[in-house]
């Protein structure tokens, strides 16, 4: 199993921030190939997203990895599936727990992000408004800012993510096709 410092130095590496946000085929294989085993390891041990793992105790940095490995790595493994957003409650929990105790004020500018993203892949509205809270409070600058606002606005609007139904088996509403025809947005 990979370590905490294992997840991080990959995922904050040069090759890793230049796919943050743009994933390719090769890089989710990487994804898969390096850390699948881990990730699936981390996502049972949160079975009960209510029970904090080892890694929370270890300080804001593993606590970090823990987060990535359970809402990063399921999106780039399972691009395009709904095992995508399978661990998406474990992430939001752990996510929770590290901003309670105030810990992702240990981290860098660079880093806190990826512990609020779990706040703004939920298709919960006050989890939406927590998100869009914490990056007006907690980030300098308003890029993060920018997309908490975005999906927060989708969430206003539809109470759910339609560019998922697909992939979760949804029915798509005739308003929700015509917001993805307009170009809706992917995240």
């Amino acid at each position: 199993m990979k370590t905490s410092d294992d997840i991080l130095n990959f995922w904050f590496s040069a090759d890793g921030e230049a796919h943050w946000f743009k994933s390719t085929d090769a890089f989710d294989s990487n994804i898969r190939r390096e850390f699948e085993t881990t990730a699936i390891t981390l996502a049972a041990a949160q079975a009960n997203a209510d029970v904090p793992h080892a890694w929370e105790v270890q300080g804001a940095e593993a606590h970090l990895a823990l987060v990535i490995a359970l809402d990063q790595f399921p999106r780039n493994m399972y691009r395009a599936t709904p095992a995508a957003f399978a661990w998406d409650d474990r992430a939001l929990a752990a996510a929770k727990r590290l901003v309670a105790r105030k810990m992702d004020l240990h981290l860098s500018q660079a880093q806190r992000p990826f512990v609020y993203m779990p706040y703004m892949h939920s298709e919960n509205l006050a989890d939406q408004e927590d998100c869009v809270r914490l990056c007006e409070t907690r980030l300098q600058g308003e890029s993060t800012l920018g997309f908490a606002e975005t999906h927060r606005d989708v969430i206003v609007k539809f109470g759910r993510f339609p560019h998922r139904n697909v992939v979760l088996g949804r029915d798509t509403t005739p308003e929700e096709q015509a917001f993805l025809d307009e170009g809706g947005f992917s995240a």
